[in-house]
């Protein structure tokens, strides 16, 4: 039996049909890489195409060995001769022997992402940027986004007028080439940039490389930015066998540039496109596909397909609601011990997928204390994270200094001028005198050697000691936000170029949930008692090395992998689809987020389970959340339980791209997608009387949170109805104002986040 006598009609279709531009629409889980592999095969062994003739480009090193590796298994002798490899890399490629060309050595070097930093550092010394209004980080990103776009530094600042930020951007961009150029250097996005401006400026090279490359296959189409488009359509432009493969369904990345127009459009550029469609699905069940296809089916701009498979209806989509997200933690980590005590599944074959990574921190804790092994991929566990690490020994530091670990950890942290030799010599000193690494700090002037550090150390000292006097009067969530402000922590992250300083400002907000949960709850809240628990669920040391565990990850980072069980946790509006994209204006942001929603629901092969909750704290405060819209577009047949609040008419597109509900007129789109109003309970109802509700909404002012407050203390200068300003929120009106025991309740409607709850003495809370 042939190798292609395995394959579909449809996937026969794609592998036989070689010549002139194809379009391979491949749903997820329909086998793509197969197609591709015996493709190549095909072309190699019954169409006389030499293995140089073909070019197989795809995004990341790991796929591109893989499909090497595929490749040389099925073909054997000579595929060594085939280029399987990255866009980077095959650009790389090509400049390395023709950069001179354009101006530039051969000996060219690569600049990483730290180098880049370092160069745009000097570009904005040089041209006095105040890099506290404008981050190199941002400066950076902005260059980036426009060499994706292929665009030049002298188009982006002529189209920069009238724009003051954006005009020094311009100049950034300019200054920055031109220090590159001086050092011979590219960054990654020049490879393309540089590549596509070789072939524009010599055409002897391009048709050198057309001759080479007559038959062209890109993977992961839709992930294609306007730079790699131009790339790959140059050099299809003499022969077009271009093959490309792709599922505009799951395009998700374009906060790194991917234009999802590349695919949509493909058979605008090549009119004589031969389009085929893979829509049979070998991985998941039939009521998991239906359930995405019914999401991703809300999408206008995508091409029409619907994912089938003959594995049968399997088990209904599970659907959990929780009154908080402790309650929802605790069963993602029952379910899937209760899985593996009833041999339905082992701990790999299980995967927690969340919309952002801070989320992961609740299930963490509840694995460790339950034993329940994990991995948490992309990141590291939630308490190992340097800034949760850095806060901690904070907080360690001002609740007993002989912690010298702790100690010297945050000593220069944020930076204070206070180096390693000096650090040396205070640890001498309180070595032989049988003191405490801080205990010497506190007698630093009687440390040789110390001099003009001295100073800086007392001030260290003295901070420290204020954060403990203080601590009597404090809150715990009050002595978390005085180490903030004093230490300059939070500040330096805020004007931290690194790529990750959003996520760390993340964690950090994720870390005072669970200070303010655990001040919240616990009868006679201490800072040692919580460093206590804290030390407890951080302790992972008794997870197996082995490879059974629960992988916890993003929806991003599971692109491309497959579960037996698949959670999908936080499916709420405000959380997933965030409120920034509830509240942008341009329709593909909703799109990206209901793409990205199908690409976490296809990753689950027999079992799938999509949980939200009522209300969980963000970033300190608790928020009332509606489910998530895409939960209310899963047919109801499809689960095991029905959305709380969800109609029963159907939302379908009439033919103007409106929408509509069956018997009913036209509603204008922008109406369906404003913003949901978010919920707060009210004293005296059911929900009021459960515990959590009890102690995570009106509960706090009970709590100690406002402790050394007398009664209610001073009313607010404002009043329902009354326009206010907050320094996270922007401006809103205040809904309702109510009077508790320690601390005034206040609920704001803010004109961008929508609604929060809110306690007067920490809200700040400005009359406009």
């Amino acid at each position: 039996m042939s190798i292609y006598d395995t394959l579909n009609n449809e996937q026969k279709e794609a592998v036989l049909q070689t010549e002139g531009p194809v379009l391979i629409l491949a749903g997820a889980g329909s086998g793509k890489t197969r197609v591709l592999t015996h493709r190549i095969a095909y072309m190699i062994d019954h169409c006389g195409v030499q293995p140089w003739n073909i070019l197989a480009i795809t995004f990341t090193n790991k796929a591109a060995g893989e499909m090497r590796q595929r490749v040389d298994d099925l073909i054997g002798t000579g595929s060594e001769q085939i280029w399987v490899s990255t866009f980077h890399s095959t650009c790389a490629k090509i400049l390395r022997r023709h950069i001179d060309r354009i101006g530039y050595d051969t000996n060219y070097t690569i600049y990483d992402t730290d180098d880049s930093k370092s160069v745009i550092k000097e570009v904005c010394k040089k041209l006095n940027i105040d890099t506290k209004q404008l981050k190199e980080r941002a400066i950076l990103s902005a260059i980036s986004s426009a060499k994706n776009e292929y665009i030049s530094p002298e188009e982006y600042r002529n189209s920069t007028e009238g724009d003051y930020m954006l005009q020094k951007i311009a100049a950034c961009y300019t200054e920055y080439q031109l220090a590159l150029r001086k050092n011979n250097a590219l960054d990654f996005d020049d490879l393309l940039v540089k590549t596509v401006e070789l072939f524009q400026t010599c055409p002897d090279v391009l048709e050198s490389f057309q001759e080479r490359f007559k038959y062209i296959m890109v993977d992961e189409y839709q992930d294609t930015n306007t730079v790699q488009f131009n790339f790959i359509e140059m050099l299809a432009r003499r022969y077009r066998n271009l093959c490309v493969v792709g599922d505009d369904d799951q395009s998700i990345y374009k906060f790194r540039g991917a234009n999802i127009r590349n695919i949509l459009d493909f058979e605008q550029v090549f009119p004589d496109a031969h389009v085929i469609k893979l829509e049979q699905n070998y991985r998941s069940t039939g009521r998991i596909l239906d359930g995405a296809n019914a999401v991703i089916g809300n999408n206008l701009h995508r091409k029409q397909k619907s994912l089938w498979t003959d594995k049968g209806n399997g088990s209904a989509i599970h659907l959990r609601a929780f009154d908080n997200a402790y309650e929802e933690a605790d069963f993602l980590v029952n379910d899937i011990r209760k899985k593996v005590r009833e041999k339905d599944a082992d701990y790999n074959d299980c995967a927690v997928l969340f919309r952002t990574n801070a989320q992961a921190r609740l299930v963490e804790e509840r694995m460790v204390l339950a034993g329940v092994p994990y991995n948490v991929v992309g990141g590291v566990n939630f308490y190992s994270r340097k800034e949760i690490k850095d806060v901690l020994a904070y907080l360690k530091t001002v609740d007993n200094a002989r912690d010298d670990l702790a100690v010297r950890r945050i000593i220069n942290v944020p930076k204070r001028g206070i180096g390693a030799t000096t650090i040396g010599r205070i640890q001498t000193y309180a070595d032989l005198n049988g003191m405490s690494f801080f205990g010497a700090m506190q007698v630093v002037d009687e440390i040789p050697g110390i001099g003009k550090a001295a100073e800086k150390i007392k001030a260290f000292v003295t901070m420290i000691l204020g954060f403990r006097s203080r601590g009597e009067m404090y809150t715990l969530e009050e002595q978390l936000q005085e180490i903030f402000d004093i230490s300059g922590y939070l500040d330096e992250l805020e004007n931290s170029d690194d790529d990750d300083a959003e996520d760390r400002l993340e964690n950090i907000d994720e870390f005072t949930n669970k200070l303010i949960a655990y001040e919240t709850e616990a009868d006679e809240p201490t800072l040692g008692g919580f460093l206590q628990e804290v030390a407890l669920v951080a302790d992972i040391d008794n997870v197996d090395g082995d490879d059974n565990k629960v992988l916890l990850m993003t929806m991003h980072a599971a692109k491309g992998l497959e579960f037996n069980h698949v959670y999908l946790a936080g499916m709420e509006d405000g959380l997933f689809p965030s409120y920034m994209t509830i509240m942008s204006d341009d329709p593909f942001e909703i799109e990206e987020e209901r793409r990205l929603a199908y690409v976490g629901m296809t990753r689950a092969k027999e079992d799938l389970t999509l949980t939200f909750a009522k209300c969980r704290m963000i970033r300190g405060e608790t928020q009332y959340n509606a489910p998530s819209r895409f939960l209310k577009e899963i047919p109801d047949n499809l689960m095991d339980n029905r959305v709380p609040g969800k109609k029963k008419e159907e939302v379908i597109f009439d033919e103007d791209r409106m929408f509509s509900f069956h018997g009913s007129p036209v509603v204008p789109r922008e109406q369906i997608f404003a913003r949901p109003k978010a919920t707060v309970t009210r004293r005296g109802t059911p929900e009021y009387a459960k515990p959590f509700a009890l102690k995570g909404a009106a509960g706090l002012a009970g709590s100690g949170i406002s402790k050394g407050v007398e009664g209610a203390g001073t009313a607010p200068d404002y009043v329902v109805g009354d326009r206010v300003s907050h320094i996270k929120y922007g401006e809103g009106q205040v809904t309702a104002l109510e009077k508790g025991e320690r601390d005034y309740k206040v609920t704001v409607m803010f004109d961008q986040c929508g609604q929060k709850i809110m306690y007067a003495a920490f809200a700040k809370l400005k009359k406009l």
